[in-house]
């Protein structure tokens, strides 16, 4: 038992001290003075092991220890953007390329969708549906038809995109022009659907996380004083906050405060909530290092753009980064802080059809929803949550780990719900806009998961759907109205705002 324990506790040292050797190139001193005095730590329990002779509750007492080792620590090590295939803007020749790719990639899924239907047609019946035959058929001729199938379209795409490839980059150096706002559009719907997929496959539709201005430029002018980003959801763009009427949020902002930058954030909705909100954590960080004159910074979030801002906000407290200092208020529009209906029912069909004879290979289609998708089926906004699970899932909803938050952050939740009068029922609030319910657009759950906002920072908008909170008048005046009063009145004391489509004001 003693050198079983040695033996334990050497190799969580030399894995620890290696995953630590790699951090410390990448993480600052507060990370470094962790690290050494967990190894110190380790050391020091190796050396109690070598001398004497642990009972099994030692043994369970070092695991236990493992476990408590806050896990965001270790998996920050991966968390990083070596998949990303491009840092600029997505352009003609790009598209053209990435569509040839997303062209073979489709139909080798279908491919093997339709081998695993003729597969199970085939041997169940015969009651060979199990590992040892399903080997055997990749062994067959049938099996190898699949595959060579699966090689030519793979061959042919590649060859094609590396055909194109070149010819972007002998393009690039005459001319880089930019997609239209129709084809801009499309590309961040392919990347909300399954953005995870094109980073995976380098494809060059995957599209970076980037700021823009309010001319649609990519933002490089010198900023000071006070900046509002605006986070879009789920396969938008920076682009969606625009309105036929021309009087979206973005300009009230600026009208109002004249003296703020409004900036749209721009980023792949398919990946996951917590690396996007990483990667904006650190974008922040340049930017303040970039701007030192940035006074305060605000973040706006629809749906998933919240959850993308909180994702950012954990992580930059987490981190201790300087921008989290500066930012002041956190407003989101209808985001499914504990999780969206429709992605759950989604889920709960793909399971029931999963389970189905004959039907079960059917359910691969519902596995090619993007990485993004899947975390809105709670909410989840950290590493933690679907990092040691295998596949594209998340942790349950009452195995999610909590996340806080940011003290001194002003935060304020909008919920909107179909229904025009107030109508207090169970239905009414688990329908909401029709994707998120009310409670969970508003941080409402048990104690631990909760996020506690006064009510007086909270506001529900009836008559309103989903997609219409980022364009619809009386959303925009309250969110104005937040920003300019910029935390000095006491809201934590007034009752929850309640507003209807047939008021011309606010109603309480």
């Amino acid at each position: 038992m003693n050198a079983l324990t040695s033996n334990t506790m050497d190799s969580v040292e030399i894995i620890y001290k290696d995953s630590m050797r790699k951090d410390s190139m990448r993480s600052g001193s507060a990370d470094d003075e962790a690290g050494h005095e967990l190894a110190a730590h380790f050391a020091s329990e190796t050396a109690t092991a070598d001398h004497t002779v642990a009972p099994h509750s030692d043994l369970y007492e070092q695991i236990d220890q493992l476990a408590a080792i806050d896990i965001d620590e270790i998996i920050k090590l991966q968390a990083d953007d070596a998949n990303a295939v491009t840092t600029h803007p997505v352009l003609y020749a790009d598209f053209f390329e990435g569509l040839a790719q997303l062209a073979t990639m489709g139909v080798v899924e279908v491919t093997e969708i339709v081998e695993a239907i003729h597969r199970e047609v085939i041997l169940r019946p015969l009651g060979r549906f199990d590992e040892n035959h399903l080997n055997n058929w990749q062994r067959g001729i049938t099996g190898r038809i699949y595959g060579t199938i699966r090689q030519v379209m793979l061959l042919v795409g590649n060859n094609l995109a590396a055909v194109l490839r070149i010819y972007k980059t002998m393009m690039r150096q005459k001319n880089t022009q930019p997609l239209p706002d129709t084809l801009k559009k499309l590309v961040n719907v392919l990347n909300g659907v399954m953005g995870d997929h094109l980073v995976n496959h380098k494809n060059a539709l995957a599209i970076p996380m980037q700021l823009y201005d309010s001319n649609g430029d990519t933002q490089l002018a010198p900023l000071s004083g006070r900046v509002v980003i605006l986070c879009h959801g789920l396969c938008m763009s920076h682009l969606s906050w625009q309105s036929a009427e021309g009087n979206h949020l973005g300009e009230a902002i600026a009208r109002s405060q004249p003296e703020a930058t409004v900036l749209y954030l721009d980023y792949n909705t398919g990946r996951r909530i917590s690396r996007s909100g990483r990667k904006l954590c650190q974008l922040l960080q340049d930017l303040i290092e970039q701007h030192p004159n940035i006074g305060q910074i605000d973040l706006v979030g629809h749906s998933m753009g919240g959850l993308v801002a909180r994702s950012a906000l954990f992580y930059g407290e987490q981190d201790h980064l300087a921008w989290v200092k500066r930012a002041g208020n956190l407003i989101t529009l209808g985001s499914p802080h504990h999780g969206a209906v429709l992605e759950r029912i989604g889920h709960h069909v793909q399971d029931i059809i999963a389970k189905l004879p004959f039907a079960g290979s059917l359910a691969k289609l519902g596995e090619m929803r993007s990485a993004g998708i899947v975390d809105l089926r709670h909410g989840s906004i950290r590493d933690a949550d679907w990092r040691a699970l295998e596949g594209r899932s998340v942790l349950p909803q009452d195995f999610r780990h909590p996340a806080r938050l940011p003290s001194g952050i002003k935060t304020y939740f909008v919920a909107s719900a179909l229904v025009e009068t107030h109508y207090d029922s169970k239905m009414t609030h688990l329908l909401g806009d029709g994707l998120v319910s009310v409670a969970s657009a508003l941080g409402e759950d048990d104690a631990e998961h909760a996020l506690f906002v006064p009510d007086g920072h909270k506001a529900l908008f009836y008559g309103v759907s989903h997609m219409n909170l980022i364009h619809s008048r009386r959303v925009r005046e309250q969110v104005v109205a937040w920003l300019l009063d910029n935390g000095r009145s006491d809201y934590a004391e007034q009752p929850r705002i309640y507003s209807y489509p047939e008021s011309l004001g606010l109603m309480v």
